[in-house]
């Protein structure tokens, strides 16, 4: 929130306290301050458009000791139609006065003006007497006061302890997308851009901190006011304001850009890798984007209670301390990458949301698709030795959602804040960050990089839709552009000069809106013929059998098909674009890859023996493909078996290949999957058929988990497998892996914890270590007083690979507590204790009887709840347990009717059911047949 204060001395320096309430007769939920009978003028979820905020002047002082805050803003407003009436957003604040001004400061009223409240659009009208005249400028004057927030949203309380343990307070901001209200009254909708002065009244234990530069004035006694120079345009939900007693390190950009990285003071030490990390980000984008960082200072501060990752407030960037901290005696190289990845994630919205932002949520991959691919970009160019498949990653798990029908559109409707909180899911960011890679790759780089750079030129300080993206990277504009000589032309000129691929010309929006206002995912089925290849596409879906009535349903998409044979290095390109289409390869092509290093959005099947061809080029010359193009076809296959195409033991024969394997991404896919089924069985009550799978894998993998070695040493992939495998080797109690541990444990208790663990093992290490009382309670006080998050994630997850339910139980009752365990941490651990067999009933019936707890703690949409649904609920594969869900939903029906999450976990459970109905046999037949 870049907010800056204006002490207004014209309506009297101190906030009224004696405004009287009194409800307004019309509406049974309007209370108004003042006289008369006024009913709320508006009854719409977003706000009239006929008054625009042009600058807020804000003046807030906290009370860390009482934890609550009073505060005064001023609203320049411009009026675009007469109307009595200013409608705005606000949420539980108490406001004790409310006037309105002329533009020479002048009152339009003698008396204190009525305000309504319609607490169910979070909404606020104040009415004038005196009409407000179309065409001018009027100040809004309001004085509010409120609890700092319980939770993450709003102007919120967190806490930290100190070795010493004593508890410190501090308040900070978390308002995307619609808690601004929570904190002062505004216009709380992202096309409402402004700019915001904002002042911070203090005592001198604390220091403020908001989006712009700082000046601080003495006021009576021990009082500072903190004056934050005014902001650039913007919207409400990237204002930002905290009050702590934090440490900082800086260093600058090769512009002047001021870098700072902000820790509790104890943590201090580790915030030097976010720094360096933030200087090169910074000093990237501004060359990639050709925009410079347009405010004079960054900062990046981590905050003790965070639900979500990070935040991008303009200039004042917010993190989980896992998100930004980095210790190298105890963080992982996976936590080393995290912190990169999500620091280049929140400075590329200082560019994509934050200079250019959706006109409205419903676009909001614009933002967090953007970012989420700039994730993959800027690590790459910035720090290649940590490059890893993570994108790879990020489109198998859109994949999974997207083959699901609950899944929507890119570009879907979002009113209510439940669907608009709903809207930061996989879709926007993952979808989104594949849909652009593909773009990418199909435009070429160069071409991706000149359109976003002029889409971000044209739109700078405003807001832009879907279309705007598509019309920059096809290079057209409007004929006012086009007349007025600016970098484009004509759209009858674009279609000229449309980007040819094989031949063809492009309509990018015709194929764009493809991807973005249908959901789903396509499948290519590609059948050989001779020399030519028959292709169809169909929506693939993993609930849905190929002769259910639902396949017939007719989706269409804009393929950019790519594809690769045996006989060149050539990449071949298509555009299919109808239901069935064709392609010559030639007679003498042995085999066909389709969908190369898995640069498209789409699902391949290989009919007829087609599989069988690829299964045997993999066994007798794997790497005439690459890793990527392996890994894509072990991904594929699998989730061909889910959705009932391929046989689940075509799948496993293909994956026979890994055993010589070296590279560790399609390792890691092949094992992944194989990991999978062992959790769905684990669960069930198929103690010979767990066996027989847990000694399959040990044997297959066995080399690989014998050349592990228990250190740190090698490439990012290495060492992840590593990690993967160890882990995995110790679940299913294989001896040497669990002497290992073992040892590893013992030495590190008799050390009294002060001994480093290799990171990357750490893990391991400790869930082995957690089975027994007496290592599960020491790790239990490591956890209270360790100063690294890093080492706590690592801890809390080994507590939950306990298999005694008192303590499992103990783990579900302290994350809601919340002194322990964060509350910020509570939906980590349900999932965590509902992957554990014993634990899986736990959390579920945890979930179940603490629901409206779990509600009122993190907002109905959030992804904290997201997460406990799904958690829970996807470890299920009977119809005993899906009537269960069923049931509970049913029994929450107010709630769960406006979740799409609640949609999603039935459809996961329908989805186990089919899987084991489909393929626990098979499987149970082709592991007998391994084991002869």
């Amino acid at each position: 929130m870049l907010l800056l204060a204006f002490s207004i001395h014209l309506v009297g320096s101190q906030p009224s306290q004696s405004s009287q309430q009194v409800t307004s007769p019309p509406s049974p939920t309007a209370e108004s301050l003042g006289d008369g009978n006024l009913s709320f003028p508006w009854s719409r979820l977003r706000l009239p458009r006929y008054i625009v905020p042009l600058h807020y002047h804000l003046l807030l002082h906290p009370n860390l000791t009482t934890l609550s805050f009073t505060g005064t803003v001023q609203i320049q407003i411009d009026v675009q139609n007469n109307t009595n009436w200013v409608v705005l957003h606000s949420k539980g604040l108490q406001i004790s006065k409310a006037t309105i001004l002329d533009q020479n400061l002048n009152h339009l009223s003698d008396q204190v003006l009525p305000v309504l409240h319609n607490p169910s659009h979070e909404q606020i009208g104040i009415f004038s007497p005196r009409v407000l005249s179309s065409g001018q400028k009027y100040f809004l004057y309001m004085e509010f006061e409120a609890e700092l927030a319980e939770g993450f949203y709003g102007f919120y309380k967190s806490t930290y302890r100190t070795s010493e343990g004593e508890t410190r307070f501090l308040a900070s901001t978390h308002f995307e997308p619609t808690s601004a209200r929570m904190a002062f009254p505004c216009f709380d909708e992202p096309s409402f851009k402004a700019n915001f002065s904002v002042k911070i009244r203090r005592s001198r234990d604390y220091i403020s901190l908001s989006n712009m530069p700082i000046k601080t004035v003495q006021l009576n006694g021990d009082l500072l006011e903190d004056q934050f120079a005014p902001s650039v345009m913007m919207s409400t939900y990237l204002v930002a304001f905290i009050v702590c007693d934090f440490k900082s390190v800086s260093a600058m950009t090769s512009s002047g850009v001021k870098v700072s990285i902000y820790a509790a003071p104890e943590k201090w030490m580790q915030t030097h890798y976010a720094l360096e990390v933030a200087v090169k980000m910074l000093d990237f984008y501004e060359e990639y984007f050709n925009i410079r960082y347009p405010l004079p200072k960054q900062d990046l501060i981590a905050i003790p209670d965070f639900q979500v990752g990070a935040m991008e407030n303009w200039g004042l960037t917010t993190y989980r301390e896992t998100s930004l901290l980095y210790d190298p005696l105890t963080s992982s190289i996976s936590d080393k990458l995290w912190v990169t990845m999500v620091i280049g994630h929140e400075l590329a919205h200082q560019w994509f949301g934050n200079l250019v932002t959706m006109d409205w949520w419903n676009d909001i991959w614009l933002n967090e698709g953007f970012a989420r691919y700039m994730e993959y970009i800027s690590v790459e160019a910035t720090y290649p030795d940590l490059k890893d498949e993570y994108l790879l990653h990020t489109c198998f798990v859109a994949i999974g959602l997207d083959s699901l029908n609950s899944s929507r559109p890119i570009s879907s409707p979002a009113e209510s804040p439940t669907q608009i909180e709903e809207m930061f899911d996989s879709v926007s960011y993952d979808k989104g960050a594949c849909v652009l890679h593909m773009l990418r790759y199909f435009l070429s780089e160069d071409v991706f990089q000149s359109g976003i750079v002029r889409y971000l030129r044209k739109f700078s300080y405003g807001n832009a839709h879907n279309q705007d993206l598509w019309d920059s990277l096809s290079n057209t504009c409007s004929e006012d552009d086009f007349t007025s000589a600016k970098h484009c032309y004509s759209s009858d000129q674009a279609s000229k000069n449309a980007y040819l691929f094989a031949g063809e010309h492009l309509n990018l929006t015709a194929m764009m809106n493809t991807w973005t206002l249908q959901k789903g995912i396509p499948l290519v089925t590609v059948t050989r013929k001779g020399p030519r290849l028959l292709l169809r596409q169909d929506r693939f879906l993993r609930t849905v059998h190929p002769s259910d009535p639902q396949w017939q349903a007719v989706f269409l998409w804009h393929i950019p098909l790519t594809y690769k044979t045996d006989i060149s290095s050539t990449i071949h390109r298509h555009m299919m674009t109808s239901p069935t289409d064709s392609v010559h390869i030639g007679e003498e092509a042995s085999w066909v890859k389709i969908n190369s290093d898995m640069t498209g959005y789409y699902v391949v099947h290989y009919a007829d023996d087609g599989w069988d061809v690829m299964a045997k080029l993999l066994r007798e010359n794997h790497t005439a493909l690459s890793y990527k193009d392996r890994t894509h076809l072990i991904h594929n296959a699998f989730q061909l078996v889910t959705a009932g195409h391929l046989p689940l033991n075509k799948a496993l024969d293909l994956i026979g290949y890994l055993q010589l394997e070296k590279h560790t991404v399609p390792l890691l896919q092949g094992l992944a999957y194989l990991e999978v089924f062992y959790h769905i069985i684990e669960k069930r009550d198929e103690p010979t058929l767990t066996k027989n799978l847990e000694k399959y894998i040990l044997q297959f993998f066995r080399a690989v988990i014998d050349q592990q070695t228990w250190s740190d040493s090698g490439t990012v992939s290495e060492r992840r497998l590593r990690s993967e495998v160890l882990s995995l080797a110790c679940h299913l109690e294989y001896p040497p892996c669990l002497e290992r541990a073992s040892q590893h444990f013992k030495d590190w208790l008799h050390s009294n914890g002060t001994l480093n663990l290799p990171t990357d093992v750490a893990e391991t290490v400790f869930s082995v270590g957690a089975q027994d009382d007496h290592g599960w309670t020491s790790l239990l006080n490591t956890y209270k007083i360790s100063l690294s998050e890093a080492q706590k994630n690592k801890i809390l997850f080994a507590l939950s690979t306990t298999k005694d339910t008192d303590k499992l139980q103990r783990l579900l009752a302290m994350g809601l507590e919340g002194e322990v365990i964060r509350s910020q941490d509570l939906s980590h651990v349900v999932w965590m204790v509902a992957r554990n067999p014993k634990g899986l009933y736990l959390a579920w019936n945890f979930v179940k009887q603490n629901w409206d707890t779990l509600v009122e703690k993190f907002q109905l949409g959030s992804s904290c709840i997201r997460t406990m649904i799904v958690g829970t609920t996807g470890q299920f594969s009977s119809p005993e347990e899906l009537t269960e869900v069923q049931l509970f939903f049913e029994s929450i029906k107010e709630q769960s009717s406006q979740l799409r999450a609640t949609q999603l976990a039935l459809e996961n459970v329908q989805k186990n059911i089919r899987w084991v109905q489909r393929n626990l046999e098979t499987l149970r037949n082709w592991l007998n047949e391994q084991m002869k």
